[in-house]
């Protein structure tokens, strides 16, 4: 039997990057992870089915998730600030759209027309 030391821990608990988006995959499904935590990795570890995310140095539980069978992203509280930074324009905006008055469309015939008479 192993002691439970930091090396086997570490070895138990692979290290795993996190998404842009505050996601960890593990197992092919996508778990959540607080925005307070500013790494870009993370360690990971299930045991049956709770699965526990670790900083790297095994010091402090990010968060626990349960493992189910679904697909769908493991979303946890504080994944997400209630307050995203929104991007302001530097300059006032100037440009302004309009839309083209649209023209008749001629007659097929029209290019037959040398001497005019029909609707051009």
């Amino acid at each position: 039997m192993l002691k439970d030391t930091f090396d086997v821990r570490k070895y138990l608990c692979p290290i795993r990057c996190i998404s842009f988006d505050g996601f960890v995959t593990y197992e092919g499904r996508r778990f959540g992870i607080p925005y307070s935590y500013a790494q870009h990795t993370c360690r990971v570890q299930r045991e049956n089915f709770t699965l526990y995310v670790y900083d790297l140095e095994l010091r402090i539980i990010l968060i626990t998730h349960d493992v189910t069978w679904s697909r769908k992203d493991s979303f946890c509280k504080d994944q997400f600030t209630d307050e995203q930074p929104e991007e302001r324009p530097s300059v006032p905006v100037k440009v302004s759209i309009s839309q083209k008055k649209q023209t008749p469309p001629k007659s097929a015939f029209a290019k037959f027309a040398f001497g005019g008479g029909w609707d051009e």
